[in-house]
C-alpha cells in the first residue's frame, strides 16, 4: 500500500460541485489502486463513513457559513486549536497521514501552519499540500470588490497567509496557478504544480439523447420543437457570471429565423436574482431554472440540448463543459480562464464574454461541426477520472519523494477506531 493521504476541505455538501466530485473520484481510485485515502469535511454532526476498504470520509460537526452561500459548513480554527482534544486532531492522530492536502484558502491554512510548526506534538509532521481550485482575486471581485485595494489585499493574503504554510501548492489549471505564481515569485521550482481535474466521461454520451425530453424542456422554457435548446449546468453564484447568458439571450431574441430558449440546471445564492431578471422583457417565458439534477438526469439534459453555454471567463477549471463535450453537444464558452486547459477552437466555440459575442457563437454552434464535436468527445475521454486520479497519485508520490521531510521521527501507532467515535 502506498502513502496515506488526508484531504481536508470546506467545499463539500450534498449538492456541491467540482471539489466534491474530485474527492469522490479519488476515493474510488483509492480502492482501485489499494492506497489509503481519507477525506475530512464539515457536517451537521460528527461521523465516519467507510468508502470501500481503503477510503474513509470523516465528518466534523461544524456551523453553517455565515455569508455568501449558507448551504456550506465551515471547519474553523477553533476545531484544531492547540491544547483542545478536538475531532480534527483525533483523526490526525489516528491516521498519521504521510501527506495532508488542504483545499481551502480561508480557515484551514492555519491548520497547515500549526502542523508545520509542530504545535500538535502527537501528530507527526506530514508533507503539506495546498490544493487551489479557485482564485482568491476572482472571488473577491465577485463577492466584495474589484478595486485596487481589494486586489492588493488578495495578493498580500496569498503571499503572507495562504502561501507560506505549505510545502507545495497544486493548482487545477494554469489559470489558477497564475495567481499563486504572481504572489509567490521567489519560491523554488516545483513549489507550484498544475494538475487538471477530470470528468466521468463514461457516464455521458449521445446515447442519453431523448427527443421527448428535449420537447418537454423547450415547453417548460416557452418554446416549441423548432426552438433551439440552450443549456447551462452549474452553480448559480456571483462568480459564475450567469447574467452573461441573459445578455446573450436578449441579443438572440431579435433573430427572426430562429427561436432560442434557455434551461439552467443548478442552484446557488444567485438563483432568485436570475429568476427575477428572467421574468423581465424580452426574456419573460424564455428561461427555465430547474434546480439541481442527479447525474443520470443531467446526462439526458446534456445529450438532449442543442448547445451548451458556459459563461464564466474566470472559471478555475470547469467540469460542466467537459461533461457536455462527452455528451457530443456543441459547447460555447469564453476564450479565457481555466476552461482553456482543455478547450480550444478545435473542440469548442470560443467567444469573448459579452452578450453579442456569445450570441454569435451560439448561432454558429447550433449549425454543428462533426469534426469539432468528435474532437470534443476525444478531449473529454483524455480527462477521464481514471487517468486523472492516477496522475494525482503519481504527483503525491513525487511530492513526498522530493520532500526534505522524509527523515521524520518514528510515527506514532494509529489509534483504534473507537477513539474517534468517543
Amino acid at each position: 500500500m502506498g502513502l496515506t493521504s488526508l484531504h481536508i476541505t470546506n467545499a463539500y455538501h450534498p449538492s456541491s460541485g467540482g471539489i466534491r466530485t474530485f474527492y469522490t473520484a479519488l476515493l474510488e481510485a483509492a480502492n482501485r489502486e489499494r492506497r489509503r485515502v481519507c477525506l475530512l469535511v464539515p457536517g451537521p454532526e460528527d461521523g465516519v463513513e467507510e468508502v470501500g476498504q481503503f477510503g474513509t470520509i470523516y465528518f466534523v460537526r461544524a456551523p453553517l457559513a455565515p455569508a455568501f452561500d449558507r448551504r456550506y459548513r465551515l471547519i474553523l480554527p477553533l476545531h484544531f486549536v492547540p491544547g483542545v482534544r478536538s475531532m480534527v486532531l483525533r483523526i490526525l492522530e489516528r491516521e498519521c497521514p504521510d501527506l495532508v492536502e488542504i483545499s481551502d484558502k480561508y480557515s484551514l491554512p492555519y491548520l497547515a501552519a500549526m502542523l508545520r510548526k509542530r504545535w500538535h506534538p502527537r501528530v507527526p509532521r506530514p508533507v503539506l499540500a495546498g490544493l487551489t481550485c479557485e482564485r482568491f482575486d476572482d472571488n473577491m471581485a465577485a463577492f466584495c470588490s474589484s478595486s485596487r485595494p481589494a486586489r492588493a489585499f488578495t495578493r498580500w493574503y496569498i503571499r503572507h497567509i495562504y502561501g507560506p504554510p505549505f510545502d507545495v501548492h497544486i493548482a487545477n489549471s494554469e489559470y489558477t496557478a497564475g495567481e499563486l505564481r504572481s504572489a509567490l515569485p521567489d519560491r523554488p521550482p516545483g513549489f507550484i504544480r498544475v494538475a487538471p481535474m477530470g470528468v466521468h466521461a463514461e457516464a455521458f454520451g449521445p446515447e442519453w439523447r431523448s427527443d421527448a425530453l428535449r420537447e418537454r424542456l423547450l415547453h417548460r422554457a416557452g418554446g416549441t420543437g423548432r426552438s433551439t435548446l440552450l443549456l447551462y449546468a452549474g452553480r448559480i453564484s456571483p462568480e459564475k457570471n450567469i447574467e452573461l447568458l441573459l445578455d446573450m439571450l436578449r441579443v438572440l431574441t431579435i433573430d427572426r429565423d430562429a427561436d432560442y430558449r434557455l434551461v439552467v440546471a443548478g442552484d446557488g445564492p444567485s438563483a432568485s436574482r436570475v429568476r427575477r431578471l428572467a421574468r423581465e422583457a424580452p426574456l419573460s417565458g424564455r428561461v427555465w431554472l430547474c434546480g439541481n439534477l442527479d447525474r443520470e438526469t443531467l446526462a439526458s439534459f446534456y445529450a438532449s440540448a442543442d448547445v451548451f453555454v458556459h459563461p464564466n471567463p474566470r472559471e478555475p477549471f470547469g467540469i460542466g463543459p467537459l461533461e457536455a463535450m462527452a455528451s457530443h453537444v456543441p459547447v460555447v464558452m469564453p476564450a479565457a480562464g481555466g476552461v482553456l486547459e482543455y478547450g480550444s477552437r478545435a473542440n469548442a466555440w470560443l467567444a469573448e464574454p459579452t452578450g453579442p459575442a456569445f450570441a454569435e457563437a451560439v448561432r454558429s454552434a447550433r449549425l454543428g461541426n462533426p469534426a469539432r464535436l468528435a474532437a470534443a468527445r476525444e478531449t473529454a475521454y483524455r480527462f477521464r477520472w481514471r487517468q486523472v486520479t492516477r496522475r494525482y497519485f503519481d504527483l503525491y508520490d513525487d511530492i513526498y519523494a522530493r520532500s526534505a521531510l522524509l527523515t521524520q521521527p518514528a510515527r506514532l501507532p494509529r489509534l483504534d477506531a473507537h477513539v474517534i467515535r468517543e
